[in-house]
């Protein structure tokens, strides 16, 4: 192990010896509760606490018994795929008297048990707050009733709770995404799609009721990523006489030859009036006011199953390794804290607050200040919001202000899911702005050859749920075609450039900005979008496209350790993508439960492919007879996919047999997934607007003139927010010859996946342990870019 900084905090000086840690789900399943389990479960065993399962919730809990049960190491394998939750979970009445909490505190204190780590919703963790108020008059109680000894009383006088959320409804003020509610958006996206193609065949409309009694993210969000007519969502009600509005906006749809209308519908839908709004009810007053064929569809049940997305298996196994962390560092003075997700930060919040908010947000909405719900809800929420308004609302064709301003939209390098929710809502935003959008057909080839066409609001109709790169994309760079290129911008009149791409993209605005000085057509702004599977942008921690691969890697990785438990003994080498840069093989090796990932960016040697073969032998001797070793492609020259393979054969010889698999180009394809369509959308649209307001700027005498450093800007996902920067200064951030950023975020998730899969290792905790406060955000604020 390496010598340690001495300003960082390393989590080895933090033991868990003489802890009891009990975990357990509690109120309404959701996908990646398993992998939460799993995290707190090994994360425990591994500082040498004792961890235990609490079966059936609160309920587990009063019951004691055979429902609070100490576990191993294997008692979580093959969990992290599985969706719902193993242990169960229950409504508890007996917990909400305070009986039934004197029975769960016997329980626990024979166990010693005073660290409980609570999966569940705002209830859920509200119970667990009040339980941990209550524990010391519940330890006296118990004494004095004879049910415990005096010396119990003081040995385990304090109580910590620390909380994560698992709702599928998104619905906890405090954290940008809950366990469990990326999957549900898989579900209903898959719906959605499958629906798509049986509506366009009879052109029909379609409504659609999604979960969220309380919570309209699951609607506003899966209506951003499909592209749907109307939505309704608790937050924020349509306006008075919204029947006659919807209807038109139907009609005036089918007109344009659409074939097809998706209504999405919250389940707890309101009207301005506090009305609710029923699935049921939109579909008659379509049916009567147009006569259009429609159908309901209520998803139900549905969204709460199938397995977890990569997204929350990753997040889910971030928060149970932080929640351990939390019950470790407590003292009898720390609030009870739930773990929460902002931006790509897991960071810690005081339960209480978060559960506040959360009840601020609905006593908001029975007031019917809807203005201040949305808000309260935080500025994902509202980012969501004011970009679905921007998109779904076009102006008359007289109305929109015209700028008489030609603006380009291109995709450069490799095609990736969810380019073409990007050019969507950069075209649609354009054409609110009043632009006129232009499409350049094949990167930059095909600008130097002139296929340039104008585009319309109509044209890109459809085009969220497409893979791929419908306007073709080729990784040729500028450099031998700056003549040409500029000739056509001359020609086009183009003012402004939208290129939508990964390190190719990125290295051809840094050759346009170096050409200003011999071609004034591209003192002109210009905006790079990231958008490749390999995420290796410098300036942005995604990219467009790195989550669907992700998904397709988890997927495969998820049948594969299927196969290999039929088997037994048996071991996987998969090779994923990602040129020099092994985010895909990191994070997929965290998501599908690796045993090791190779990357370029962490050099090994044949002493640590040994280590691994012997850490695999052994695995064999647990129950747990199978293997899963992901590589990148470009880890070591040397040390290759097939050498690789090789050396575990000969190595595992009678203990264990070897396969393996490269997955190329599949992890390019696919339709996009929910989280991809969401980014692509609102990373455009901020772009265009950036656009915009360069244009207003650099407009002069009749042309427009833009020659400095920040007029060709990189938009980046940085931490919490979205930032410009311009690409010139991103340049001392980039290894060229590597294709990859000098710095790269996930590479401190990478102890995590080690310790997840039994490896001792250091893990940097710098960044954990303090404790933050709920932030209220100005609208300010939402606009200068959270995403």
């Amino acid at each position: 192990m390496a010598d340690q900084p001495a300003d960082k905090k390393f989590f080895e000086n933090l033991s868990g010896a003489g802890k009891a840690i009990g975990v357990l789900t509690s109120g309404g399943d959701a996908q990646g509760m398993n992998a939460a389990v799993r995290a707190v479960v090994r994360m425990g065993i591994y500082v040498e606490a004792k961890v235990y399962f609490i079966y059936e919730g609160y309920q587990g809990m009063v019951d004691g018994g055979d429902n609070i049960v100490e576990v191993s190491w294997e008692s979580v394998s093959s969990i992290l795929q599985v969706g719902g939750t193993v242990i169960g979970s229950a409504r508890c009445k007996a917990f909400r008297t305070r009986e039934g909490r004197l029975k769960a505190a016997c329980n626990l204190i024979q166990r010693g048990i005073t660290n409980l780590c609570v999966i569940g919703g705002d209830g859920s963790l509200t119970g667990a707050n009040l339980f941990r108020e209550e524990w010391s008059g519940l330890l006296e109680e118990l004494a004095q009733n004879g049910q415990i000894e005096e010396e119990a009383v003081k040995k385990y006088a304090y109580l910590n709770i620390v909380g994560m959320v698992g709702s599928i409804d998104n619905d906890f003020c405090g954290t940008d995404m809950t366990i469990g509610t990326d999957s549900a958006l898989h579900r209903i996206i898959e719906v959605v799609d499958a629906i798509m193609t049986t509506a366009q065949s009879h052109q029909r409309t379609f409504v659609l009721e999604v979960m969220g009694r309380h919570c309209g993210y699951l609607a506003l969000v899966s209506a951003l990523a499909c592209g749907s007519d109307w939505v309704f969502i608790p937050e924020y009600p349509p306006e008075e006489g919204w029947e006659e509005q919807m209807c038109v906006k139907l009609s005036e749809n089918r007109a344009r030859k659409k074939r097809l209308n998706i209504i999405i519908v919250a389940e707890g839908a309101i009207d301005c009036h506090n009305k609710p709004i029923t699935s049921e009810q939109v579909k008659n007053l379509v049916v009567q006011q147009l006569g259009f064929d429609t159908r309901v569809t209520i998803l139900g049940h549905v969204q709460r199953g199938g397995t977890p997305s990569a997204f929350d298996r990753i997040l889910a196994s971030r928060m149970g390794v932080e929640a351990v962390l939390a019950l470790l560092e407590a003292t009898p003075d720390t609030p009870a804290c739930v773990v929460s997700l902002s931006g790509n930060q897991a960071v810690r919040l005081p339960l209480m607050e978060c559960v506040q908010m959360t009840q601020e947000v609905q006593k908001a909405m029975d007031e019917r200040k809807f203005c201040e719900a949305v808000r309260l809800r935080g500025r994902s929420f509202e980012n969501n919001l004011n970009t679905y308004k921007l998109l779904s609302h076009r102006r008359p064709d007289a109305e929109p202000p015209k700028t008489n301003f030609n603006v380009a939209v291109l995709n450069v390098g490799a095609p990736a899911a969810g380019m073409n929710a990007a050019v969507r809502s950069a075209v649609r935003v354009g054409i609110t702005e009043g632009h006129n959008m232009f499409a350049v057909i094949d990167g930059f080839e095909g600008f130097a050859r002139g296929q340039i066409k104008e585009i319309k609001w109509g044209d890109v109709g459809g085009w969220t749920g497409q893979g791929g790169s419908l306007l073709g994309t080729k990784r040729t760079l500028p450099a031998k075609y700056l003549e040409k290129i500029a000739d056509q911008m001359r020609a086009n009149n183009i003012n402004a450039l939208m290129v939508i791409g990964g390190f190719e993209a990125y290295l051809g605005l840094l050759e346009l900005s170096a050409a200003r000085e011999k071609y004034d057509e591209f003192c002109v702004p210009m905006v790079m979008v990231p958008a490749t599977v390999s995420n290796n942008v410098p300036g942005s921690d995604f990219s467009i496209g790195a989550d669907t691969a992700l998904n397709t890697i988890t997927d495969t990785c998820d049948r594969i350790k299927q196969s290999a438990s039929g088997t037994k003994r048996r071991v996987f080498i998969i090779e994923t993508m990602g040129g020099y840069c092994g985010y895909l093989a990191n994070m997929g090796a965290l998501a599908a439960g690796a045993d090791a990932a190779y990357i370029f960016e962490e050099k090994f040697d044949i002493r640590e492919l040994q280590a691994n073969v012997e850490h695999l032998t052994e695995k064999m001797k647990t129950s747990i007879q199978r293997g899963l070793v992901l590589r990148n492609e470009n880890s070591n020259e040397n040390y290759t996919t097939d050498f690789i393979y090789q050396l575990y054969s000969e190595e595992g010889k009678g203990v264990f047999d070897c396969r393996k698999n490269v997955l190329g180009h599949m992890q390019q394809g696919g339709a996009p997934s929910p989280f991809d369509r969401n980014f692509g959308t609102k990373i455009s649209a901020k772009a265009v607007q950036w656009i915009s307001k360069k244009l207003r700027e650099t407009y002069r005498k009749g042309k427009v003139f833009a020659n400095t450093d920040d007029s060709v800007c990189l938009l980046g996902m940085r931490r919490r927010n979205l930032v410009f920067q311009p690409v010139v200064e991103l340049k001392d951030q980039a290894d060229f010859e590597h294709r990859i950023p000098k710095e790269q975020w996930w590479l401190k998730l990478r102890p995590l996946m080690k310790i997840l899969a039994k490896y001792k290792t250091s893990y940097d905790v710098s960044d954990s342990g303090r404790l933050e406060h709920v932030a209220r955000h100005s609208p300010k604020e939402v606009e200068t870019g959270a995403i």
